[in-house]
């Protein structure tokens, strides 16, 4: 896949002028679960990383919040076996969690609150570089001593209505 960067100055060779059309790979991420039979492989940046802190969130990670990428479903190519648990959300619009059969890890979202987006498990990727979070949802469930400062958004319960920032 190529995604246009630009034109480069004009230049000369000789009596003959030229611009040069500069084209460079879209940056592509894989995340996996646990034992590397689901994979999820997405082009691009994220459109949101968040943080969410809400008790469901909790459970479902087994640790005191979840860290998440959000992206176009028209960039991620979803691989291999899975199953599907869906419920409820706290938004109230149905959210389906695509975990690996085999080791169980949950790696994938997606919500009917926006069925063009879909959400995959930050440390899924196993990127020390990957881009931080700019928010932070449902802190009146945050554990007290987990520190969110990084964040430039911050909401009690869920993040306001419309798309992601």
């Amino acid at each position: 896949m190529f995604v246009w960067v630009g034109w480069e100055p004009e230049g000369m060779v000789g009596d003959r002028r030229y611009v040069v059309r500069r084209e460079t790979e879209a940056m592509e991420r894989t995340a996996e679960c646990h034992c590397g039979s689901l994979r999820a492989i997405v082009a691009g940046e994220p459109e949101s990383v968040d943080l969410c802190h809400c008790k469901a969130c909790q459970r479902r990670t087994g640790t005191a919040f979840h860290l998440g990428a959000t992206y176009l479903k028209d960039r991620v190519r979803l691989e291999g076996a899975r199953n599907i648990y869906e419920r409820d959300g706290d938004s109230g619009n149905r959210i389906r969690f695509h975990f690996c059969p085999n080791c169980g890890s949950n790696l994938y979202w997606e919500s009917d609150r926006n069925p063009a987006l879909c959400g995959i498990t930050v440390g899924s990727f196993a990127d020390p570089n990957f881009p931080l979070p700019t928010y932070s949802q449902w802190e009146e469930s945050k554990h007290g001593w987990l520190d969110v400062a990084i964040v430039t958004e911050h909401f009690p319960q869920g993040r306001l209505p419309g798309p992601p920032p």
